[in-house]
């Protein structure tokens, strides 16, 4: 990262700084001036963490064709196509619960992911804000950089479950024919993962 490129960080970080309320600022006793909270800020993020994963946890799973068609999987591991229930046998219904699973799994990984992010912007704000008010910015770079090489890490190994995925994608379109339109994930999907 261009250290010319942490001030328009920072702007794009201040929408996420102001997320928090008036409760969550801190002020600065030196100066009486009010600090970006970044506990409050990665709280409030991570609180919204959680309650999407207990919806994807405890809610249907939704899966588009491309078109107008929608398709869903209970936490039950019953199949909707437009809202009506899809006949399955014992089979199919494992091999539902088996790609709910992977689907949980990749969507809990991103929220990782996304989180991380979120993190590295507050603190690559606050960062930047103390490196602009104390006039020292060497190094901002280095530790920006070192921490966003980390969430990359975590980025390629969300790649990694793609692979996994599409097997339990075509596997279940194999046995289960309602489910094949829905079954749109290919090894193009994967590559553009690892571009």
């Amino acid at each position: 990262m261009n250290i010319r490129l942490l001030l328009p960080t920072l702007l794009l970080c201040l929408p996420l700084a102001a997320c928090g309320n008036a409760d969550s600022n801190k002020t600065d006793p030196a100066t009486g001036k009010a600090v970006v909270d970044a506990d409050s800020i990665g709280k409030k993020v991570q609180d919204a963490t959680d309650k999407a994963r207990k919806e994807i946890a405890q809610g249907n799973i939704n899966i588009s064709d491309g078109q107008s068609n929608k398709a869903e999987i209970t936490p039950q591991g019953d199949l909707l196509i437009n809202g009506k229930a899809v006949t399955i046998d014992a089979n199919q219904r494992a091999l539902l619960l088996d790609y709910r699973k992977q689907v949980e799994k990749l969507a809990g990984a991103g929220m990782e992911i996304g989180v991380a992010g979120a993190n590295l912007g507050v603190k690559a704000a606050g960062e930047a804000l103390r490196g602009v008010f104390s006039g020292d910015t060497q190094g901002i770079e280095a530790k920006v950089n070192a921490e966003a090489a980390k969430i990359e890490a975590s980025a390629k190994q969300l790649c990694e479950l793609l692979p996994t995925m599409m097997a339990r994608q075509q596997a279940l379109a194999a046995a289960l024919p309602a489910f094949k339109p829905y079954a749109t994930m290919d090894q193009h999907d994967i590559d553009d993962c690892h571009n």
